[in-house]
């Protein structure tokens, strides 16, 4: 059976890790054995840790515990991960702001770690986002054909490049050429929507018949839909707000947002509950909805309490949603914390609506993740929520930072019980007939094989869902 290596350089935290994850669990089915050499963070048993989160797969993991905790986390040995987003005070700098030496020595780091991986016995070399890891694969292996997975954080970072770097991005420019000279030695680059099929040619400057429109899926076999009745879903919300609780102060400290029996009156009152998941970053404009939700609670006809699930333990950009939260006077937001993905599906089935404000949305797994649990979604009409929603069918789409417009669409999505239900057996079929992994992985073994056999890109972009 041939193999591919799949290179990640970040630890698992987000949505690319998930892909990956499904991905390399799916593959053995359409005939790829998969090894991932990828970074990871905390002891076994953290959802950080990568041996925890692949749990089944060929795991090679990059240690970062020690970077973590250096007085430098870059020049350790291994050094920690650079990162596509400029974070003030993070350990992980924005990949601009370092010069050629630190570059080099992320690229001797990753260089051992493919080598530990089997890199140079593999058929294939699928590298997740344009990162060092790239760098050391075009060196190290040459013969050994490369795929290259753009998650979007990676496109954002170059905008920003082209736009002008922000102050301390003092080598964005040297940045900006490598990620497209890594484009450009890809065989295909697999993108989240077909917006990004269209921007990317010009972008990263590669042939359009290089780019494979490949969108993120869910798991049929977790994500299915299991509606909570009224005391189950009480109960439900009561064991993660009330009796586990695992929100996050401005501190970054576990437990500190817990909630009272009392708080949880509004989810008594059998009103839909609406749920965001996803990281406190910036793009996701979480100040915003929670803005929105307090403007349309005052038309809502009953309770209809909003739930923020994420938030990885220390990690948010700009305001933090508790002083949002503390500055709108809003009883009725309730953060969660951040969870483990497979906890997601019962959060899903415990609630009615998810909201997904985010405004640089490459793609967005968790909408379909909900709409396979048969929840209908809002979210931006803008990059793929927008290819993913179909509006007034699926869910609601709003334009980007709207905050009346948001508030519009969950005052509708609230008050309208029966058209919210109608959505939602719309987003359960959707789903279930075009986004689930297995599918999606025959989609991409295909590609696997015209690349490993050698056959060029066909004229004209094409899709896994077309595979």
């Amino acid at each position: 059976m041939p193999r591919v290596v799949m290179g990640l350089m970040f630890f698992p935290r987000g949505g690319s890790s998930q892909v990956t994850r499904y991905l390399a669990r799916s593959l053995p089915e359409s005939g790829w054995d998969v090894s991932l050499a990828c970074g990871s963070l905390g002891a076994p048993g953290a959802p950080s840790n990568a041996a925890t989160f692949f749990k089944g797969l060929d795991v090679h993991a990059l240690d970062f515990g020690a970077a973590a905790a250096a007085p430098d986390p870059l020049a350790a040995d291994p050094p920690f991960h650079p990162s596509f987003e400029d974070r003030p005070g993070a350990p992980d700098r924005v990949f601009a702001s370092l010069d050629d030496a630190a570059f080099e020595h992320q690229v001797r780091a990753w260089s051992r770690q493919l080598e530990v991986a089997g890199a140079d016995s593999a058929d294939l070399l699928h590298l997740h986002h344009l990162t060092p890891i790239n760098e050391a694969a075009q060196r190290d292996h040459p013969g050994v054909p490369r795929i290259g997975h753009l998650h979007g954080t990676e496109l954002l970072m170059l905008r920003e490049i082209a736009e002008g770097p922000p102050p301390g991005w003092a080598h964005a420019e040297e940045w900006a050429e490598r990620l497209r000279r890594w484009a450009g030695a890809c065989e295909r680059l697999l993108v989240l929507s077909p917006d990004a099929v269209r921007r990317v040619p010009a972008l990263v400057g590669v042939p359009q018949e290089k780019v494979v429109w490949a969108p993120n899926g869910f798991d049929p076999a977790g994500f299915r839909r299991e509606p909570l009745g009224p005391d189950e879903r009480l109960a439900h919300w009561s064991r993660w707000l009330v009796e586990e609780p695992r929100g996050w102060d401005e501190s970054g400290e576990p437990g500190s947002v817990a909630y009272s029996d009392d708080q949880l009156a509004p989810f008594r009152e059998g009103g839909p509950v609406l749920l965001y998941v996803g990281r406190y970053t910036q793009v996701k404009r979480i100040p915003l909805l929670i803005r929105a939700h307090a403007r349309a609670r005052e038309r809502f006809e009953r309770p209809a309490p909003l739930v923020l699930l994420g938030g990885f333990p220390g990690e948010w950009e700009g305001e933090h949603p508790l002083d949002v939260v503390r500055e709108t006077g809003n009883p009725d937001v309730f953060l969660a914390g951040w969870r483990g993905h497979e906890d997601l599906p019962a959060g899903l089935n415990a609630a009615d609506l998810l909201v997904l404000p985010s405004v640089h949305e490459q793609f967005g797994a968790v909408l379909v993740e909900a709409m396979a649990c048969g929840l209908p979604v809002t979210a931006v009409n803008a990059h793929g929520p927008a290819e993913i929603v179909d509006a007034g069918e699926t869910g609601w789409l709003v334009p980007p930072d709207d905050e009346e417009a948001l508030a519009e669409a969950l005052v509708e999505a609230v008050n309208g019980d029966a058209e919210r239900r109608r959505r939602g057996e719309r987003a359960y079929e959707e789903a279930r007939s075009r986004y689930a992994w297995p599918a999606l992985a025959r989609g991409l073994a295909h590609v696997y094989d015209e690349v490993r056999e050698g056959r060029p890109a066909a004229a004209g972009a094409h899709t896994l869902l077309e595979a």
